[in-house]
């Protein structure tokens, strides 16, 4: 990821017509924590990446790695 933040799943998540906080509760974070790593803020772990990647229907590829 080389973008200042991680746009590709913020987009993602608009895509699907999730807020921050709908995401957080689905993957079993805080609204913050989506922020942070939307921020690239916060280095998820792979279990949350995993996670958010099942959310949003989207590879580890296609969300977090170039």
């Amino acid at each position: 990821m080389n973008l200042k933040k991680n746009i590709r799943m913020k987009l993602s998540r608009i895509e699907k017509e999730l807020s921050q906080e709908d995401l957080a509760i689905i993957v079993g974070v805080t609204r913050q924590t989506i922020g942070m790593i939307e921020n690239r803020k916060y280095n998820p772990t792979l279990k949350l990446c995993l996670k958010i990647c099942k959310a949003l229907n989207k590879s580890l590829d296609e969300l977090f790695w170039e």
